[in-house]
């Protein structure tokens, strides 16, 4: 499962990032499939990306909403919120964990031979702060004159933009080397960091700061693919926590299985060896410990025989 999984990364990192004629036809590809919106965090200034993100398409929508309807050309930018909430019924946040090329990034730095360390669970409710705040309040509140505001997330914080699309950018334009300034030194501290920080502690960008992880996470508990745990089947044995990359604990009642933390990388589902853990399909209506309303009626029935 786990060898799937990084093959599917790679697979996706490359297909979002397959325009390859870059150095002799523009900097920037900007056809027809620029349109979609991969779910994973992979950068529309990217010079190889052939795909948009959906927090930068969906700023951009939410930042020009303001001028649109002031000048009576308001085009509806929905469709980002919709291919979003599509992937999120299906699969919640498998995306976090099968084909986002940043969180790609992130493993392949935990890898580097240094002491590892646990994220304060915390932190988890970053992702929707800066959800709430660069993503939707800002780009909405703030505008200029004229009514247009910016893409605050993906100016002032995204590490994946400034890896992706800053960076090789200013390595082909010189121009851009020229211009580049503060903004571009506060933005390659950040990613610095949270490489470094990805080398001794699983995925922190995902966990405490990634407002797409927070889009996708608020669909695990609904989405058509659920984990299940069966609780007596565990043998406590605590794999499946040391295992996972987002810290989920759902052993021992901590997390609810389909927490929005959970990546759906299915560690878990590898690494039990009780079988406890099992991949079904609907949504997580039964009660999180795996026993069915079912086999809960059948026992009442046979106790109340007995």
């Amino acid at each position: 499962m786990e060898r799937l999984r990084r093959y599917s990364q790679y697979f996706f990192a490359i297909v979002a990032n397959s325009y390859w004629m870059f150095p002799w036809k523009g900097p920037i590809y900007r056809g027809v499939i620029k349109h979609v919106c991969l779910p994973g965090l992979n950068c529309y200034s990217c010079p190889a990306a052939v795909t948009a993100c959906p927090l930068g398409a969906l700023q951009n929508f939410l930042a020009t909403l303001r001028y649109n309807m002031s000048a009576g050309c308001f085009r509806p930018g929905f469709y980002v919120i919709g291919a979003l909430a599509l992937a999120g019924s299906f699969v919640g946040r498998m995306p976090c964990g099968w084909l986002c090329p940043f969180g790609l990034v992130q493993e392949m730095m935990l890898r580097l031979p240094l002491p590892k360390f646990r994220l304060w669970r915390g932190f988890r409710i970053g992702p929707y702060l800066f959800l709430g705040l660069f993503v939707i309040i800002l780009p909405l509140a703030v505008s200029d004159a004229a009514g247009f505001g910016i893409t605050w997330f993906c100016k002032f914080v995204c590490p994946a933009g400034t890896l992706e699309g800053g960076i090789p950018l200013l390595l082909m334009e010189q121009g851009l080397r020229r211009a580049a300034g503060l903004l571009f030194l506060h933005k390659l501290v950040l990613l610095v960091l949270i490489l470094l920080l990805s080398a001794v502690i699983s995925r922190p960008f995902c966990r405490a700061v990634c407002p797409l992880g927070a889009i996708l996470g608020m669909f695990n508990r609904l989405s058509w693919f659920q984990l299940r745990f069966h609780k007596d089947r565990c043998l406590d044995c605590k794999a499946c926590n040391t295992i996972c990359p987002t810290d989920v604990s759902f052993f021992d009642g901590a997390d609810d299985i389909n927490s929005p933390a959970c990546i759906r990388c299915m560690r878990c589902v590898a690494a039990c060896p009780g079988g406890s853990v099992t991949i079904e399909f609907g949504p997580a209506l039964e009660p999180a410990t795996g026993e069915s309303r079912t086999d809960e009626k059948n026992c009442t029935c046979h106790t109340q025989q007995g």
